[in-house]
Order: structure tokens, then C-alpha cells, then sequence
């Protein structure tokens, strides 16, 4: 099988930075070029066999119009998109393939399976919040993993993220819903990213809890996902780390 041929969208940030040194250490992938502010993105997406972008959503139309049209596949670990940006990378799934997660850690995936197989376990008679905690020059909020924590959690209670989410709390908010979901955001120094799942009941408490020390495992994780599409010989669709990492 050839080299893999990277374009790293974003690559004088930090996650672009990890990426392109991560797959200098992996014989099967080559990151062949990177852009950044002011570069130029037709003249790169030509020379790559897919991209792997962890940049801001005001990027992400332009990428996906240019990686439509060059049909090259898409590794997308951009979070706080806004509806139309989600429908686009839905559409576009339907030419190209594309991996979009909003954590491509090992670790996180399996703890989305956990979360669903705990909430599954533990009933309706637990309350549920979720905590996390970004670096302080994390721009979105909740992070997507904990948003799509938060999602699991009322997908198995048969909840609405939207209508039963509580993003923080503040003043004489009143006693706790049964249906609510707490989701919490903090944010200060370096964290790479923590995530954590509280099960709360009279009596008791279960906690599940994810610590990212490095962004290497972000990196990683979604260099594995452009190996899987090349691997498996994908030519369209809308997968997550979930189908990567064989957990669906």
C-alpha cells in the first residue's frame, strides 16, 4: 500500500502541529503539506490524498467545497458548527467520505460506550450532569465531546439535548427536574481536556471520567481515521470514531 499523503488544514496551530509531527512517526502516512492563514488551499488539496482539519468553523465551508470538488476524504475534528454547517458536511458526505467527530481520542470513544452502556444500567431514578474542562483559549462551548455526552445520555432517556439541557446554573434556579441534564463548562491554563459524567442518587454516586494529557491522542486517533477510509477503500459516507474504532 502507498504513503498516505496528508493536507493538515490549521498547521501552526497546536492540533497541527501534533498532527504533522504524529504522522512524521508513522511510516504509513505522509504529511505532504499544511496550510495555514494566508496559504493557499486549491494549490495544496491537489497534492494530498486526504485532509485532516481541526481548525474553526469560519473554515469550514471553503474546505468542504474544495474537498467535494477534488473528492478527496475528509477528517474532520472541528467543533461549534451551527445547523447549515452540519447539513453541509452531511451533503457533502454523499461524494465524498467523510470522518467528523468531536473526539477522536481512543479513550473518549470508548468512553461514549460506556456512557451509553452505564445510563442504559443505572435508570431513569439518577441524575445526570456532565463536566468538562478546555484550555482558557477554547473558543466553543460545551466542548463537542461533552455536548455529544450530553447527547447520549438523553438519547437514552429518551431526552431533548435542546429542550432538557441545563448549561450552567446560576441565582434562584429552583430544585433539580427530574429531566434535566446538567452541562457544565470550565475553562483556565493548559487542560488538554477533561471530561467527566456524574451519576448522582440518594445514597450513592457513580462518576465516569476522561483525562487527555497530550493532544497526541487527538492526533492519532484521526490519522487512524484517514488510514480506516484508504483502508477500507471508502468512497462516500458520514462516519464518527465510533465506526473507525468498530464500537457501532
Amino acid at each position: 500500500m502507498s504513503t498516505l499523503k496528508l493536507l493538515v488544514t490549521g498547521c501552526k496551530g497546536r492540533m497541527g502541529q501534533t498532527v504533522t509531527a504524529c504522522a512524521s512517526e508513522d511510516d504509513a502516512v505522509e504529511a505532504s503539506c499544511g496550510i495555514d492563514l494566508g496559504d493557499s488551499l486549491e494549490e495544496s488539496i491537489v497534492k494530498c490524498d486526504a485532509v485532516i482539519d481541526f481548525t474553526l468553523p469560519s473554515f469550514t465551508a471553503e474546505l468542504i467545497d474544495s474537498c467535494t470538488t477534488h473528492r478527496k476524504a475528509l477528517v474532520m475534528g472541528t467543533t461549534g458548527h451551527d445547523d447549515d454547517l452540519l447539513a453541509k458536511i452531511r451533503a457533502a458526505s454523499e461524494t465524498i467520505p467523510v470522518v467528523h467527530a468531536p473526539n477522536f481520542s481512543v479513550g473518549v470513544n470508548t468512553l461514549f460506550w460506556l456512557t451509553q452502556k452505564t445510563t442504559e444500567i443505572l435508570g431513569p431514578q439518577f441524575d445526570l450532569e456532565v463536566i468538562e474542562m478546555h484550555h482558557r483559549h477554547k473558543q466553543d462551548a460545551p466542548s463537542g465531546t461533552a455536548r455529544r455526552l450530553a447527547e447520549i445520555l438523553a438519547e437514552v432517556r429518551n431526552l431533548s439535548y435542546d429542550d432538557d439541557c441545563r448549561h450552567g446554573r446560576h441565582g434562584d434556579v429552583g430544585a433539580r427536574t427530574d429531566t434535566e441534564i446538567g452541562v457544565h463548562s470550565l475553562r483556565g491554563g493548559d487542560v488538554v481536556g477533561d471530561h467527566t459524567i456524574v451519576y448522582a442518587i440518594d445514597g450513592e454516586r457513580v462518576e465516569l471520567t476522561h483525562k487527555a494529557s497530550s493532544r497526541a491522542t487527538f492526533a492519532n486517533g484521526a490519522i487512524r481515521a484517514a488510514k480506516w477510509i484508504a483502508s477500507e477503500g471508502k468512497t462516500s459516507g458520514l462516519f464518527d470514531m465510533q465506526d473507525v474504532l468498530g464500537l457501532r
